[in-house]
């Protein structure tokens, strides 16, 4: 049965929804202007823990936070994306920043509909309309957030028959997905981020990302996100956003 929310707010903060992280960045990369910047440098992979927090922090910041949370987490982005860059990219590029902003949506509106079921329809037009300020916060023109639902599914459809998987977006993935550094609580946990990542990836992107998949490993998957959308959304709301409430307590 369809549930309805008001908007970003309703959802942004589940935790659940950060299971998607590996998958909204192999779209990003898939894009050739973004995949080979991040190719070229070097270090991408060097801190992951720092660059998934600061990317939660950004978002967090964006729909919870105060004026001056998001300019702060507004200007360690752009910090953050000035050194990567290519003679097909540049992190003021509108157009990346809508593709950025839709692999964002795309995964969190997927994982959401997976773990709590589907959104009515006015609840689900609420998000879509909320998720422009995650591109419109870094310079993308409000007009290029696609004016609904409808067309952001045909501007989906024709991103992805555009994506590229060439070696060194590959190898980048690879890094994305192994990472050589990081806690070792995170190190623990990439089995399973490997697992969702390529079960909620397009059967063509996964292939593309030389992901290993079988029919075992998608009746693994599968009984994963069913136990996750039997129990998480049972679990306290304290557990469910702690990540938000965390990340946004570091920026006061």
């Amino acid at each position: 049965m369809a549930h309805t929310v008001l908007g970003l707010r309703d959802i942004g903060a589940e935790a659940a929804l950060l299971a998607g992280g590996g998958r909204a960045i192999l779209l990003q990369l898939a894009n050739p202007a973004v995949g080979h910047a991040v190719a070229d440098h070097s270090d991408f992979a060097a801190d992951p823990l720092r660059r998934l927090r600061n990317t939660l922090s950004y978002v967090y910041a964006l729909v919870f936070g105060t004026h001056e949370q998001v300019a702060t987490v507004r200007s360690m982005v752009h910090h953050a994306h000035a050194p990567v860059r290519s003679e097909t990219y540049d992190a003021s590029d509108a157009v990346l920043q809508l593709w950025v902003a839709a692999t964002l949506y795309d995964t969190a509106a997927t994982l959401h509909a997976r773990i709590f079921g589907p959104l009515d329809e006015a609840s689900a037009d609420a998000v879509y309309r909320d998720y422009a300020v995650v591109g419109t916060a870094l310079g993308m023109p409000s007009a290029l957030w696609p004016a609904d639902r409808e067309a952001f599914d045909r501007y989906w459809r024709a991103q992805l028959v555009r994506l590229e998987v060439d070696d060194r977006v590959r190898e980048v993935g690879a890094q994305v997905l192994h990472p050589a550094s990081g806690p070792l609580w995170m190190r623990a946990m990439m089995p399973v981020a490997r697992l969702a990542t390529a079960g909620l990836l397009p059967p063509a992107l996964r292939e593309a990302y030389a992901l290993p998949w079988s029919d075992r490993r998608q009746r693994r998957f599968d009984r994963m996100m069913d136990v996750t959308a039997h129990l998480y959304p049972h679990l306290p709301a304290r557990l469910r956003h702690w990540p938000k409430n965390h990340l946004l307590g570091r920026l006061r």
